[in-house]
This record gives C-alpha cells, structure tokens and sequence, in this order.
C-alpha cells in the first residue's frame, strides 16, 4: 500500500484567483479612481474594459506591449494652473467657495459666516482617511452649519474590492444636505463651458456621489444632493464662477456599470483556461489573442478615455467595423457592422427586405444622379 495520504480533491478556483490570474499573480490589481470609474460610465457596453478594471490589469503597461501606448495626463503648466486656481477658490478658509455653494444652490439657507467649519481630514493611509471623512460629515451633519470638507476621502466598493475616491471637495449644508463640489482649471465663458468637458466633469462627480450616498445611508438625516456645483475660470481671468449641474443620468449609467462590473465573473467565466494578460510572463501575440477573447465597444471617444484606445481602433479598422467611424454612425448603419456590408448595400448588394440596405442604396443613386446632372451642365 502507498504511504501517501490520498490525494484531496481539487478545490474550486475562487473569483479573486481568477482575477489574480488574469493580470499576472505577482501582479498587485491596480486600484480605480473616479476618472476610471466615470471612464467605464462613459461606455458601459466595453466588456474589455469591464473586464480589465475589474482585474485590476495595468492597462498602461498592456497597451505599451500591445505596440499602442497611449499618453495620458495634463501637461505639467495645465496642472501648476489647476493647482493654483484651486487654491485661489479654497483660500480664505473655503470662503468664495461656500459663497458660491450657498449662491447657487442654498440661497434660501442663513449665508455661510467666517465661521464655518473646515475639519482636519489627516490620518494614516486611504483606510484611515476614509474613516475620518466619515466622522466629520456625521458630526457636520449633526452640527446643522455649513461645513468645508477639502479633499475627503470616500470609499465604494468595485468588484469586490474598495476603492478609494478623492473630490475636490465636498460641503454640508445646515440642513444635511452633502455637496459635491468639483474645481476644474478649463474656462467659462458667458456662463457656458464646453460640453464635452462639463460632461466628463458630470460622470466623474457621479462617482463621488455614489460613494457618499453609501455613507449617508447610515446617517440619519443626511442627504446627497444631485446636484453638484462646477467651478471654474470665470472667462479669460482668474476669478472663479460656478455652475449647477444635475448629475442624475450620470449617477444612473454610473450605477448600472458598477453593477455591471461587480458581476466581472460572467465575463471571466467566457475566456480560455490559463489566459493570462500579464506582460512581463506573455508575448505579444499571446497578449494580442488575450484581448481580443474579450468582447470590445470601440468608439473615437475612447482616445481620450481608455489606454487600450489606439489598439482597439486599429483592430475596429482592421476589420473593417463602422464603430470606427464613430456612435452615430454606427446606430444609423443598424444591422450592417462592417464598412464592406455598408458599401454592399449602397451598391444594391444588401438585403432588399432591410431598411437601411434600400436607404443607403436609394441614397447612393441619388448622389450618382446628381454627379451626372452637374457634369452634363459643366459640359
């Protein structure tokens, strides 16, 4: 008979042994921040992203491996600029800002004094600072005064996992109500700012929102407005103005992503056994057939949001696919996905029995008839 005791058997592999494979088991998950999280609000059909972020993967060094890195970052005067304006809006113990808060979305409120409370946020590490956030707002809640909390720390749970989040800033209220306040260095102009930059600026405060909708569920008498007050550069100078922003279809997309990316499983459940998308143990080919197991949602505005951006639109040109030519060209294009099925169907090629096959085909013959027509009238 063997000595050997028999052998156990094998035990399941838990999600967080499978997140640890994925990303390389020596391989620390790297932690999100609001902008990642707003980033995946910004397009929840990704399951690459999803998937990554949930894992932890260092996109960064991905795309670097992959042969498309992607630079990302403020230059080093727009960040010197940003500190300096965000500094000019907190001086004085938060009063411009307080003013601003209490002007735009509190007038009914007593104005906020000299004295208003701005707590000391310190202590040991994200843990402890979040802990302490927690208590100032109960006590500020509490306290019914206008209260400056300066770069909180908040915690939400992501796939399993926290994450640590830092506003700008967040103000109570007297009556309980909680402020997200977001400080951004780009101008406005005539009361207005670009579009694109305020709705970034939404998705990101929606983040914080959630986070301190957390902890205001275990507070009686708190609330988390939805509302959340931009300010930025008033025109071309530097004092600052500000503006409401209802973030509630932000907050919602936000909500069903996170949803969304706390069951990670489901996605990790598709791929191969043993694929992994660690740099420094696959090469590149093996890494170019990790990613492209993980179902992707391509779109150009993904260069200004995602690491993997200039590798997904080189593989979405690559196969031709119409999310390359941007969101709405896509959702016109309905059924036909590629650019090759789309040139098919203007050509009178498609299904006659499809909608958009016969528009982009009555379409094309008009653009021929009207090319005829003005080079008979040039003749």
């Amino acid at each position: 008979m063997s000595s050997y005791p028999p052998s156990s058997p094998a035990q399941p592999t838990t999600l967080r042994q499978r997140l640890a494979g994925l990303r390389g088991p020596a391989v620390p998950p790297r932690p999100l921040d609001a902008r990642a999280l707003a980033a995946l609000a910004a397009n929840p059909g990704c399951g690459r992203r999803a998937l990554l972020d949930g894992a932890g993967v260092d996109k960064n060094a991905l795309a670097t491996a992959l042969g498309s890195p992607a630079a990302f970052g403020q230059s080093q005067f727009a960040i010197v600029r940003g500190n300096s304006f965000e500094a000019k809006v907190k001086g004085d113990g938060g009063a411009e800002l307080l003013r601003l808060v209490h002007a735009h979305l509190d007038p009914a409120a007593e104005p906020p004094g000299a004295g208003a409370h701005v707590p000391d946020l310190t202590a040991a590490g994200p843990e402890g600072r979040s802990a302490r956030t927690a208590l100032a707002l109960r006590e500020a809640t509490a306290a019914k005064a206008w209260t400056l909390l300066d770069h909180p720390m908040l915690a939400l749970e992501v796939a399993g996992s926290p994450a640590y989040l830092e506003p700008d800033a967040v103000v109570v209220h007297p009556d309980g109500r909680w402020t997200v306040v977001e400080i951004k260095s780009f101008p406005m102009i005539d009361g207005a700012a670009d579009a694109a930059k305020v709705g970034a600026a939404a998705r990101q405060a929606a983040v914080y929102v959630l986070a301190l909708e957390k902890t205001a569920e275990k507070l009686a008498g708190a609330e988390v407005g939805h509302t959340v007050l931009l300010v930025c550069p008033k025109d071309f100078s530097n004092l600052p103005t500000a503006s409401p922003v209802d973030i509630r279809r932000e907050r919602s997309v936000t909500r069903r992503q996170l949803d969304r990316l706390t069951r990670v499983e489901e996605l990790a459940a598709t791929l191969p056994e043993g694929i992994s998308f660690d740099p420094a143990t696959r090469t590149a080919e093996e890494l170019v057939e990790a990613v492209s197991a993980v179902d992707a949602a391509y779109a150009p505005e993904c260069l200004a949001a995602c690491e993997l951006a200039f590798h997904c639109r080189d593989r979405a040109r690559t196969t031709g696919a119409v999310t390359a030519l941007g969101r709405s060209v896509r959702g016109e294009l309905g059924a036909l996905t590629t650019v090759e099925e789309a040139l098919a169907a203007a050509s009178g090629a498609g299904c006659a029995e499809d909608p958009t096959a016969a528009a982009l085909h009555r379409a094309a013959r008009l653009r021929a008839e009207a090319l005829e027509s003005a080079a008979g009238v040039g003749a």
